[in-house]
């Protein structure tokens, strides 16, 4: 059976105001978000952490924001900076006065937080500025940790890495706490994974296995059926014995693909590997396609999206059930021309949500551009995850740290 890593933990309203009122809240958001020319164009992430914030500030908290942004390998690098971020959010709280604060982590960040007033919010600069946070470095974790009366961890998508943010501080402030967000996403997951209505199907997709074989090692024992797609189908083609053109494999997971098929029907689960795929002889917009049998792939071609007899099958599927998974796109959706496997799912999940006949879960870290690119929005789904990550891991049956 799957593990149950999902349950709520306690939460920031389980805190009295006094808890509060004037203290030093440190909290860890997730705003590493996508920035172009200076200014952020997907603020998604922000958002979803908005209730936390002015939660917080409502009590009259002193609020310490640490986020990350990119990977800058723990040095200063200003094409990595907050400054955006930081412009942004001061767009979505106009009424709350903010500092960004320069970093490396020292006393005229402890200075600045005796002086902030209650009600007001500080940004430390990109953490991962810093050499000792991805290290998870104990005296980086001491120094933040003696600034904060309050840890709030509402970064869920990146609550899977044992960094000082997010694991180590926690040994060095009094109080700890989950978030909204962090909150929300696990009851999310616990609904599906420790107690799902039925039918209960998952969507897998993506172009690995070796990066979802954990995923679908422990969803299926939990679900009813189970439907791959994505470039993964080509390794469970070729696994098969099947020919597979140009398309994308992994030689080295041949027996993984085959384990699974083999735990599938030891269950009794059904496993949907595609019929028929949509392929490409080149890898481009202009490339010519055709739809073939998944057993008659020609030589020199490469599969690129799912094909329309099995997203058929899937969104017959998806019309029966009443909870639903989906992790990764079932096609190359970035291209156009191979997206319409993923579109017209994605159509049919929301669809199915909207008339209140299905839960859906969508998490991944492609899934809010698929899900723009079919023209829908996170509101017509139950609830699409913030963490791409962080959400693999549950899904595959983990314990967050």
């Amino acid at each position: 059976m799957t593990q149950a890593p999902t349950k709520q933990k306690r939460c920031i309203s389980d805190l009295p105001d006094d808890a509060l009122n004037g203290r030093r809240v440190m909290v860890r958001c997730d705003f590493n978000v996508p920035v172009e020319a200076g200014e952020v164009v997907s603020d998604h992430r922000l958002r979803a952490c908005l209730p936390t914030l002015e939660y917080l500030l409502e009590r009259h908290a002193k609020v310490i924001i640490l986020t990350h942004r990119g990977r800058p390998k723990g040095q200063v690098d200003e094409a990595f900076s907050l400054q955006p971020v930081f412009k942004h959010l001061q767009g979505l709280l106009p009424k709350t006065p903010m500092k960004l604060i320069d970093l490396p982590v020292g006393d005229h960040i402890a200075q600045a937080i005796d002086q902030a007033e209650p009600g007001s919010l500080l940004m430390l600069e990109n953490i991962r500025f810093e050499p000792g946070e991805t290290k998870n470095d104990a005296d980086l974790a001491k120094k933040l940790g003696a600034m904060a009366d309050v840890y709030v961890n509402d970064a869920f998508g990146t609550s899977h890495r044992a960094h000082v943010s997010t694991a180590g501080i926690t040994d060095y402030v009094p109080i700890k706490v989950a978030g909204f967000l962090l909150n929300r996403e696990l009851s999310r997951f616990a609904q599906l994974l420790d107690n799902p209505p039925r039918p209960f199907v998952a969507i897998i997709g993506g172009s690995k296995i070796s990066t979802k074989i954990g995923v679908l090692n422990n969803l299926l024992p939990v679900v009813d059926q189970l439907i791959v797609g994505g470039g993964m189908t080509y390794t469970f083609l070729k696994a098969q014995g099947l020919g597979i053109g140009n398309s994308i494999v992994e030689t080295d997971q041949l027996d993984v693909a085959r384990a699974a098929m083999d735990q599938a029907q030891g269950l009794g689960k059904t496993l949907v590997i595609p019929s028929d795929v949509v392929v490409a002889d080149a890898f481009n917009a202009e490339a010519n396609t055709q739809v073939v049998p998944a057993n008659a792939i020609p030589d020199g071609w490469e599969g690129v999206d799912t094909g329309p007899d099995t997203i058929a099958q899937a969104i017959q599927l998806i019309q029966q059930a009443k909870a639903l998974v989906w992790n990764g796109p079932v096609g190359v959706f970035e291209i156009e021309p191979f997206a319409t496997g993923t579109v017209t799912l994605a159509q049919a999940v929301a669809e199915q949500t909207r008339a209140g006949k299905l839960i859906s879960i969508l998490g991944g870290g492609d899934t809010e551009a698929a899900i723009a690119t079919a023209g829908l929005s996170d509101d017509d789904f139950t609830h699409v995850s913030t963490g791409g990550g962080a959400s693999l891991e549950l899904l595959e049956g983990k314990t967050l740290p």
